[in-house]
């Protein structure tokens, strides 16, 4: 962030019920990670301000707010997740406003000695109730997660043809796209559990602090949907290795050792209901993740969304709003996500004898 825009998010904040006396230099940005968020230390208050450059569900920014603040307060009841604490509106000043949380300090998630952890702490937002329907909204509410997912992955898979060059990485993604659609249709009116989850449950997306409690910080998309679609998110390779701090291939004996755990952590019936879900939801879950790659490689290429504070929805995957370095990176992560080589190694869990689908209950 430039001086000038810490100088509008600091007229922001101390406009906000108990930081009116926060000076200037206290505000210290953090080094950028994501695509979707600029995160702004409030030094010596405890706090940490969560600045949007876009919402990725699309919403208009004060819609995005309202949104975030029921995801974080809903997910801070486990234990495992900062609290809001308020928020900055948005202003032509500050097109997508910010959010302002508890800042948790620690260090980065280190796998795979974490991810018992990780684990605990995805548990602690699936054993919280689950309010009846009427009561979920802001967050969204995905009663048939298998149906959810599969239109997240129908609307990013048209642009793979000019997204992937590799023919034979194509054709695989094809076949797995057919497979999701099947599977669809064979999971409609079947039962499927539906938790509170986070959503973007990457392991770059957690703080590991001394005590060793790890807390998920990122929560834009919390939503009511399929437990199973957090652990996969949490394990798979195109999630383990995308953060620029954390990044990490891991065996699958640590991914088979990290859902058992998981397992153990939550109720028994829960856990049953949860087993037959989680290696088809595994596998949507990547698809999800590659065809979104193909979608940012196609655009991140566009011009920026300006004027957001008045935009009817706010995306905006534009390389122009984040630093080169971080663009760099993803280039780098979403290029190796869209080769056979990757594809046909991802697709070995369900596919081959003894593959990871042996290994995890089911």
């Amino acid at each position: 962030m430039t001086p000038k825009d810490l100088d509008i998010l600091h007229a922001a904040l101390i406009a906000r019920p108990g930081f009116e006396t926060v000076p200037r230099d206290a505000l210290e940005p953090m080094r950028q990670k994501g695509l979707a968020h600029d995160h702004v230390i409030i030094r010596n208050t405890g706090a940490l301000l969560r600045v949007p450059r876009q919402s990725q569900f699309a919403l208009a920014a004060r819609d995005n707010l309202e949104y975030q603040l029921a995801g974080f307060e809903r997910c801070a009841a486990g234990g495992h997740a900062p609290r809001p604490l308020g928020a900055c509106q948005p202003s032509e000043a500050l097109p997508m406003g910010a959010v302002i949380v508890d800042r948790i300090e620690g260090r980065p998630a280190q796998l795979p000695a974490d991810l018992p952890a990780l684990a605990e702490c995805l548990a602690s937002i699936h054993i919280l109730p689950v309010p009846a329907p009427e009561h979920r909204p802001p967050l969204a509410d995905h009663a048939d997660p298998v149906a959810g997912t599969l239109g997240f992955i129908e609307e990013q898979a048209v642009f793979l043809n000019e997204a992937c060059k590799d023919r034979d990485a194509r054709r695989m993604i094809g076949e797995e796209v057919e497979w999701a659609r099947r599977f669809a249709g064979e999971s409609a009116g079947k039962p499927q559990p539906v938790t509170l989850v986070a959503t973007d449950t990457h392991p770059g997306n957690y703080v590991v602090r001394d005590d060793g409690r790890a807390f998920i910080v990122d929560l834009e998309k919390a939503l009511y949907g399929a437990p199973a679609i957090d652990l996969a998110h949490c394990s798979l390779y195109t999630s383990t290795t995308w953060d620029i701090e954390s990044g990490v291939e891991i065996a699958p004996a640590d991914v088979a050792d990290f859902y058992r755990h998981y397992l153990g952590c939550i109720p028994p019936t829960l856990a049953q209901e949860i087993q037959p879900w989680l290696m088809p939801l595994r596998r949507m879950t990547w698809l999800r993740s590659t065809t979104w790659s193909a979608k940012w490689r196609v655009q991140s290429r566009k011009q920026r969304v300006e004027a957001k504070h008045a935009a009817a929805a706010t995306e905006d995957w534009s390389a122009e709003n984040r630093d080169q370095a971080l663009i760099a990176h993803v280039e780098g992560r979403t290029r190796n996500y869209l080769t056979a080589e990757t594809v046909d190694r991802i697709r070995a869990e369900w596919r081959d004898p003894g593959g990871l689908a042996t290994m995890i209950p089911g």
